[in-house]
């Protein structure tokens, strides 16, 4: 879909995530969050919750309502016509194969890839930033996803552009907006400080946030000397 309506519903999301008021709500299942809710008919508080969020910013953008105004005609061009075309005309592919395998197929893999991001990133992984919320962080998803499966990060910080605090690792698609960035098409880019996130994964994380993970630490036992000094150890590593 065009730019205007995926980020209507991913505001919603944020916003009243695993609620009725989620589009894509992962506690009504692996299917309805995968795929069910984009064919089966949205819940009543989904399409109020639509109608209620401000989409003023992107009305104010030429480029977003422009890509929504013409975006019938945009998929048909670079979605189907180019892919498909391009074999053709290029290495002689048949015309029925290259329908098949660079539009149906090719669009098939990487629209269920996108999927796992509402699905299997809500359900299979670690929580380090917060163990009270249903996304999680799973690597499978972000290699596939390119960066998009570091998802428990992303529900605690949604304003970091990053999506993932270890940034440019396995993470392309923050590679992509740090180069656009660069050339100056990319601006007022937000990001989260070490010290706020080793904060955060200290108050609410489920323990595998870095070092917290290593036996022996954080156990209720241990000496307050001890303690002060891994204390000092990880202030100075934030910083």
């Amino acid at each position: 879909r065009h730019v205007y309506a995926w980020a209507l519903d991913h505001r919603v999301h944020h916003k009243y995530s695993e609620t009725d008021s989620d589009p894509h709500n992962a506690k009504r299942g692996f299917f309805f969050a995968h795929v069910g809710w984009l064919v089966l008919t949205p819940h009543p508080n989904v399409i109020a919750r639509r109608d209620a969020v401000d989409m003023s910013d992107l009305e104010e953008d030429g480029i977003v309502m422009w890509h929504k105004k013409y975006y019938p005609i945009l998929f048909f061009l670079f979605a189907i016509c180019l892919p498909v075309g391009i074999p053709v005309y290029l290495w002689e592919e048949t015309l029925w194969n290259s329908f098949w395998i660079s539009f149906n197929t090719r669009f098939c893999i990487t629209l269920n890839i996108a999927f796992c991001v509402n699905s299997a990133a809500h359900m299979w992984g670690q929580k380090p930033y917060d163990r009270n919320i249903s996304p999680v962080e799973n690597f499978a998803v972000s290699l596939a996803a390119l960066g998009e499966g570091w998802h428990n990060y992303h529900h605690v910080f949604p304003f970091d552009y990053k999506t993932g605090e270890l940034g440019n690792k396995i993470n392309p698609s923050t590679q992509f907006i740090d180069l656009f960035q660069k050339l100056g098409w990319a601006y007022d880019l937000k990001s989260v400080s070490p010290r706020m996130i080793a904060r955060r994964a200290l108050k609410t994380g489920d323990g595998s946030y870095e070092s917290s993970h290593i036996w022996g630490y954080g156990d209720a036992d241990i000496e307050k000397e001890d303690l002060e000094e891994l204390e000092r150890m990880e202030d100075k590593k934030v910083d």
